[in-house]
């Protein structure tokens, strides 16, 4: 894996493949979107997907943990898909998750809209924002802030090749904020180019796609407003 530098409000961090961000100077790794148990969620409401996602989520979240050895893991919203799914884990992933948290001294639960309540039974400290120094923590990302680290919109871009366009999860960046990509295994995406999520890059920036040991950078183009209706 080779992470990619970026400064945010004299900060300096680092984008993961893996689709987390290291602050090397705070030993805090960032992460975002888990939504972990949402194929039992489905399941349990009649539609059945294989029932796999915590698992594989939890894996890649243990790898990154062990990567970095950080002194405390901010999540940044949506850990699990609605405020049952702590109770639904399986007792194997659930001491599974038990261990990647008691593996740092610090856990903050950013609350998201799918999990606006502390997961019940689980370390942490549950947050509605986390401010620390110059930046900014929250689940969903306010247009007026500056030195803000987000998720929520799951982003993606497409990168084209001569094979065509690859589409893949990525982080959206610019001077003010970084939006992190879904982390869980069962997350789709929002293009960057949607106005929901273009429109808090007003003057462009830049994408930094996920790849298998690398990341993909790539200019976002501003947001073209939308001509006026004539009278």
């Amino acid at each position: 894996m080779t992470p990619a530098p970026l400064h945010l409000a004299g900060e300096r961090l680092m984008l993961d493949p893996a689709g987390v961000v290291s602050w090397p100077a705070r030993r805090t790794l960032i992460v975002s979107d888990l939504h972990l148990e949402k194929g039992s969620h489905f399941a349990v409401r009649g539609r059945f997907v294989p029932p796999y996602d915590t698992r594989e989520t939890l894996s890649k979240l243990a790898l990154a943990v062990r990567r970095y050895g950080p002194a405390r893991l901010v999540l940044l919203g949506d850990s699990f898909h609605d405020p049952m799914g702590c109770d639904r884990m399986a007792p194997a992933d659930c001491a599974t998750l038990q261990r990647i948290l008691a593996s740092v001294e610090e856990v903050v639960w950013v609350l998201g809209n799918h999990d606006p309540v502390a997961p019940r039974g689980l370390p942490g400290t549950a947050v509605e924002t986390l401010e620390d120094g110059p930046l900014t923590f929250r689940h969903e990302a306010d247009p007026r802030a500056q030195g803000e680290m987000s998720g929520h919109f799951h982003p993606k871009a497409t990168l084209m090749t001569r094979a065509g366009g690859i589409s893949r999860p990525c982080f959206a960046t610019d001077a003010r904020r970084v939006i992190l990509p879904a982390f869980g295994a069962y997350t789709g995406g929002l293009d960057v180019r949607d106005p929901a999520l273009g429109g808090l890059f007003p003057r462009g920036g830049r994408v930094f796609l996920l790849g298998p040991d690398r990341l993909f950078s790539v200019p976002m183009a501003p947001m073209r407003r939308r001509p006026e209706p004539v009278a």
